[in-house]
């Protein structure tokens, strides 16, 4: 009985603060610049934000950057001008952790009275866009990053799934990050296909095709690498999903062919869920022709020892390492994995192979590896692509051009209805 009158209680009080907050918010045109909150769970997914933030700031929002405590984010938001309001959000299921941090980023809401909102990465997506929908935020997006449920089976998967369709459901738009992503989101019913839009050919920032450039390699010597010893590259999270096993194992079926090559790992042993065991973790750090870089700040001079880059992930939502080896003039060898296809255009800019399989993976690095002007013509064309597609100034003209809309269809709907 207690229980239901504090079920009835809850509702009321939510309904309540809705709609004090939505006549608060429509009752006259606000002055001030319009605010948008960009959410993510982890201060590492911040990488996936440079430029993003400034981009929006420069149009005129005052943006505010949400997640967890973390030196990446809060140098991130300073160097780009955004507020960073640091809230703990727990990656991993946890039930009273979560349920405090969807509180606070409730309040925090109220507080800021954003205009709109961006929430994305699993947890921040679900959390943001329901506390976010509660507390009357005119136009909530989520953008989708990637499907962790890809990933996932049984009893994790269809939590999962529920998780993803609530999160779709709590906002106005749901950004997908590729044209595959947007392809699974509709089979797996995420959100009406209305509902489900992609500006241009997806990415979240694109690439600094200037930065990224081809150019002397100056890191090969420094990791006592041959010059002339063929170089295969792998940058991101070492985890499950981005493939390591795999990669693993084709490596040492390519040493069979290419004794002299070396795989050079640019990334870091990420603590999440699908963190590589023990074992395998002593297997890279203790082979002799493994490098591990450790998490770097500027990849450009890892992707010119490299004479081309794998990326054997299970899943993705669009692969920015991609366009960085792109933008760097190498080919790639890619997976069909969702996001991971769009990275590439097969036969032209790198290679497609079925996630999971070590010796197709083999067989489609040994084939550019044995044919140096095939892949110099596929870096080239990858290049090109990248410049004419995916440069940053491209990518994030789009974002600002369709937040800007967002901004002046609210400003149209409140002049309208005062």
């Amino acid at each position: 009985m207690y229980g239901l009158w504090l079920v009835i209680f809850g509702s009321l009080l939510a309904f309540c603060l809705l709609y004090l907050t939505f006549v608060t918010e429509s009752a006259s045109l606000p002055s001030r610049p319009p605010c948008i909150v960009i959410g993510v769970t982890h201060s590492q997914t911040c990488m996936v934000l440079r430029g993003r933030l400034q981009a929006l700031r420069l149009a005129g929002f005052r943006v505010v950057l949400v997640c967890s405590p973390g030196a990446l984010a809060e140098q991130l938001a300073g160097e780009e001008g955004a507020e960073f309001r640091p809230l703990s959000i727990c990656r991993s299921i946890a039930p009273l952790r979560d349920l405090l941090a969807f509180l606070r980023l409730y309040f925090l809401l109220l507080r800021l009275r954003p205009d709109l909102c961006e929430f994305s990465t699993p947890k921040a997506g679900l959390l943001g866009t329901m506390a976010a929908c509660i507390a009357g935020v005119p136009s909530r997006v989520y953008m989708l990053r990637g499907l962790r449920l890809e990933a996932a089976r049984g009893l994790q998967r269809r939590i999962l799934l529920q998780c993803e369709r609530l999160a779709a459901r709590c906002a106005h738009t749901v950004l997908c990050n590729s044209e595959s992503l947007r392809r699974q989101a509709i089979e797996l019913q995420l959100a009406p296909e209305g509902k489900l839009q992609l500006l241009g050919r997806g990415s979240s920032n694109g690439v600094n095709v200037a930065h990224y450039a081809p150019g002397s390699d100056t890191l090969r010597a420094s990791l006592k690498i041959p010059s002339d010893a063929p170089v295969v590259g792998f940058v991101g999270r070492f985890t499950y999903a981005k493939g390591m096993p795999d990669l693993l194992e084709s490596f040492d079926l390519l040493l069979q062919s290419q004794p002299r090559a070396h795989l050079l790992l640019v990334g870091w042993f990420d603590a999440a869920e699908d963190a590589l065991s023990e074992s395998w973790q002593s297997r890279i750090l203790n082979h002799p022709r493994i490098h591990v870089t450790g998490m770097v700040s500027d990849c450009a001079p890892c992707y010119r020892a490299m004479d081309l880059l794998v990326l054997p992930s299970w899943r993705e939502g669009f692969p920015n390492a991609v366009l960085e080896a792109a933008a760097s003039g190498l080919p790639v060898v890619t997976t069909q994995a969702t996001g991971a296809c769009d990275s590439v255009v097969h036969g032209e800019t790198g290679l497609l192979i079925p996630p999971g399989y070590p010796t197709a993976l083999c067989r489609a690095v040994l084939s550019l590896l044995e044919h140096p002007e095939r892949r110099r013509q596929m870096g080239m064309a990858a290049r090109a692509r990248a410049i004419a597609q995916f440069s940053t100034d491209t990518v994030l003209n789009r974002t600002v051009e369709f937040y800007l809309q967002l901004s002046s269809t609210r400003a149209h709907r409140l002049v309208t209805t005062g």
